[in-house]
This record gives C-alpha cells, structure tokens and sequence, in this order.
C-alpha cells in the first residue's frame, strides 16, 4: 500500500500492481526504468557497452540524414504510450513526423511514432520481436521497424504495406548493405550501425 501524504517510491509501494499515477511518480525519481502495462510494473534491463554504441550511432546517421525535414528524432528517454493496450513503453530510438502527440497533458508519452528500432538483447529479443511488436502494430502512425543484432551484423527491417495490417519483411546482414528506410525516405548503411563495433568470432 502507498503510505498517506509521500509521494510513492518503490520502496512504499507494497503491492504487484500499482495505478498508473502511482507508476508515472515512480518512473520520473527511479534511476530503473519500467514498462507498465494494466497496473503491472516491469522493469527493464540494462544495456551493454555494444548496445549503448549502436543506438547512439543509428541515432546519429538518422538525426544527420532528417535534418531539415519534418522528421524528429528520439532516445530511449521518451515512453511510448500505447492505448489499445493500456501500456508505456521505451524504445530504443523513434522518429515521429512532425510534431509529437502527447498523451494527454504529459509531455513524456508519445502516441504518434512513425518509425521505431530497437536493438536486441538477449533478455529482450523474444519480446521485440514478438509481443511488443504486435503492441507497436496497433499505433495507426507505425508503419516501420528495424530489430538491431548486437552480437552480429543483422539487421530486421519491417515495413507495413498499404493493405491493412501486411507487413513486409527484409533482411541485412553484410556490413557493405544499406538499407533504405522507406518511411523516411533515408539510406541508413549497416556499416555506420556497426560503426566502432567489434564481434568476436566463435572459436
């Protein structure tokens, strides 16, 4: 239960599902951050070194490339809200055209992602791939995806088709590829992905 008067923590929280104010005060002061889906808060893993380098070079070849459109591009700071399913979200990296549309008065839950990556981790990669996927599908502003390997240079790109709920799949995974990002309209080569990203090779 939340003690009477204090603002809610983690610690005074004594219960598996939280509302969604108590969840919002939790995630703006935690140095964690957490998914919320119907009461329920999930914590999210931390990143390696190699995660941290590959977000940070896409971010960059893509706010580089948008510069001077109506594109906007952001970090994984920014939750995604997502009302079919009563869930916040973070992405790695999104790209909305034109302005943002806030959720409600809130300035840190977007509802009009245009464009979405996210770079796998072993803990996440089911997840993104499948459940959190689907989620992403029912914001009618998405209609493209990038799934980033960090082990190896390979590279998922989904792109929804005019005729309804159709996704079209293609795969990258030679450094000297370059993927055209059809809902910027941008080239996004694999080799500035992998920028300063060394694999070990399996013995």
């Amino acid at each position: 239960m939340v003690i009477a008067q204090e603002k809610p923590t983690i610690a005074t929280i004594a219960k598996t599902f939280v509302s969604l104010e108590e969840y919002r005060a939790i995630a703006e002061i935690s140095e964690e951050r957490y998914e919320y889906c119907n009461g329920e808060m999930i914590v999210m893993s931390g990143g390696t070194a190699t995660h941290s380098r590959i977000a940070v070079e896409i971010t960059t070849c893509l706010n580089i490339s948008v510069r001077g459109t109506n594109f906007q591009v952001y970090n994984g700071d920014m939750r995604i809200w997502i009302p079919n399913f009563n869930q916040g979200t973070y992405a790695d990296i999104l790209v909305v055209n034109g302005a943002p549309e806030f959720n409600g008065d809130r300035t840190d839950e977007i509802l009009n992602p245009l464009f979405i990556v996210e770079v796998l981790s072993p803990s996440t990669e089911a997840y993104d791939r499948g459940d959190k996927f689907r989620k992403y599908r029912s914001i009618p502003s998405f209609c493209e995806y990038l799934v980033v390997s960090q082990t190896e240079p390979y590279v998922e790109q989904y792109f929804r088709l005019e005729q309804g709920d159709r996704w079209q799949l293609q795969t990258y995974d030679q450094l000297n590829q370059v993927i055209t990002l059809e809902s910027l309209k941008v080239e996004l080569p694999l080799q500035e992905i992998y920028r300063r990203v060394s694999f070990v090779a399996e013995s």
